[in-house]
């Protein structure tokens, strides 16, 4: 998640016409005693919140555990959840207490106070595992309870975005009489207080009943879900929708597949939901690379970069050119690279800026790709990416696609020049695209660096607790990333989701939140 580089397959196709049939519950029944299949390519990777930090695991996380707060469905600013309410108790942002609802359980029966909201906290810290979420905490300095229905956290800086964090995956709360103080729990087993209890969870499948005891702002349509995983294997997945197995198919079919289903007569009762998504894909740019370190050649592949053509070509309208390195649809979003570069590739521009920096012959140029980890069209877009650096004459640029361990690794040791990342937001504000980019601690290790966006832009935007005067500041950073070029962001994903005749809610799991909503769901 956000957490993450791991951002994971934008699964493609066709909306249904303003999702008629996709999602009134009106059209199907009011039984909430059925159970559904959901099937995704993707594996969950943890069942333990201090260790889960992909998309995967988060959705079991969303779904099992409760957050203090939770995001609304369709909105970006969090709610009350586990907690009966929650402020900033400072004019600095750096004081936040939650008072808990009344009567909160866990789904064993045992009562969920404060003590365990601290211990989850603390424990995630401590863990401090690396493919964990304790990253994002890293300003937390103390969690206090002086009762057990209050929460005080105490930060080392100001922090106007923590109840986002706290609202997301890697805030949910654990039975510290189940967990483990100091180590990861290991029995593939789960014991939170949210919607839904984890019956059983295995290699291929997880699955999950309503929870009775659950008190929150969620509606259970449902009695339970369970979790097909077809461990990348999209034409698994397409085929297990088409013979009914699935009911609905969630990140990973690509857009052929999708192509597919509508070209066959036997898909009839099948239909495609589209949702919103703040999923992005950048270039990433070495800073320190005797060629991608050079100005001249970051803006010349930002003059000739044709975004249209790249989405018709390889994701068939399925995602949308991104102009910025703050997607659509977030606070604080412009179009500093739209401005700077334009949306037409320019080969006079990109003559000129090699020209500016001395560079007067054909730029050789490997594009670094890894196969599936961020979608499996990545090989094929940065394919498409150098022939369009190539038809220019200017560069020779070729592809190379390595296994995702390895490309991890050499990235951290510097071995590439331009590489390929995505990122699924752990949050829907403008910091969660930013700080983790450009702030201490770079998670793209492209050794870039800038004072004024570390030292001013981020503590400024950190700090103020109305997001929407944070818009000056954001707008100054993304016009000098535009400048300056240490990534160049190339699309931003759309959400699909292919569901059968009878299933309804599909619209309510797909948005900026990343939350996919099992309760939402209700079958006929």
């Amino acid at each position: 998640m956000g957490n993450q580089w791991p951002a994971l397959p934008v699964a493609a196709g066709l909306a249904c016409g303003l999702l008629t049939g996709c999602g009134s519950l009106s059209s199907g029944s009011n039984d909430a005693g059925s159970h559904v299949v959901v099937g995704m390519s993707d594996d969950v990777l943890a069942t333990d919140p201090a260790s889960g930090y992909d998309p995967g695991s988060w959705l079991l996380f969303d779904n099992v555990f409760q957050t203090l707060l939770g995001f609304p469905k369709g909105g970006t600013e969090p709610q009350p959840e586990a907690a009966k309410s929650c402020a900033f108790t400072d004019s600095r942002t750096q004081i936040y207490q939650c008072t808990l609802k009344d009567g909160l359980k866990f789904s064993n029966g045992d009562p969920l106070t404060a003590q365990d909201v601290k211990f989850s906290f603390d424990r995630t810290l401590k863990i401090n595992d690396p493919a964990g979420p304790a990253i994002m905490f890293s300003v937390l300095d103390s969690v206090q309870t002086p009762d057990d229905k209050t929460v005080v956290f105490k930060l080392k800086a100001p922090d106007a975005t923590f109840p986002s964090k706290i609202a997301s995956g890697a805030g949910s709360i654990v039975d510290h009489r189940q967990y483990d103080a100091n180590g990861l729990r290991k029995d593939n087993q789960a014991v939170g207080s949210g919607p839904y209890k984890l019956d059983s969870f295995s290699k291929d499948e997880a699955v999950f009943s309503a929870n009775k005891g659950y008190t929150g702002t969620a509606q259970v349509k449902n009695a339970g879900v369970t979790l097909k995983f077809f461990h990348g294997d999209q034409p698994a997945l397409k085929q297990a929708l088409l013979d009914g197995k699935v009911d609905v198919a969630y990140r990973g079919l690509t857009t052929k597949d999708i192509a597919g289903i509508d070209a066959q007569d036997d898909t009839k009762g099948i239909e495609v939901v589209e949702g919103s998504s703040a999923e992005v894909q950048h270039l990433v740019f070495n800073m320190d690379d005797p060629v991608a370190g050079k100005l001249g050649v970051r803006k010349a592949i930002a003059y000739l970069l044709d975004r249209d053509a790249l989405i018709r070509d390889v994701y068939q309208d399925t995602a949308t050119p991104l102009y910025s390195i703050i997607p659509a649809g977030i606070a604080g979003h412009n179009t500093a690279f739209f401005d700077t570069y334009g949306a037409r590739p320019s080969k006079a521009k990109a003559t000129a800026a090699l020209h500016a920096d001395g560079i007067t012959g054909k730029v050789h140029l490997t594009l670094w790709s890894t196969p599936s980890r961020y979608g499996p069209a990545t090989d094929d877009e940065l394919k498409t990416v150098a022939a369009q650096l190539n038809a220019s004459g200017l560069f020779q640029a070729d592809v190379k696609s390595v296994p995702f361990d390895q490309y991890e690794k050499d990235i951290a040791n510097g071995k590439y020049g331009v590489y390929v990342k995505g990122w699924v937001p752990d949050y829907p504000d403008a910091d969660n695209f930013t700080a983790p980019f450009f702030g201490q601690g770079n998670v793209l290790d492209n050794h870039y660096t800038n004072s004024t966006i570390t030292g001013r832009l981020i503590p400024r935007t950190a700090a103020q607790s109305d997001r929407a005067a944070t818009d000056k500041e954001y707008g100054q950073l993304q016009d000098i990333v535009a400048e300056q070029l240490p990534v160049l962001p190339i699309w931003q994903a759309k959400q699909y989701a292919v569901v059968r005749d009878g299933v309804y809610g599909l619209e309510y799991c797909l948005d900026a939140s990343t939350v996919f909503r099992f309760w939402e769901l209700k079958k006929s």
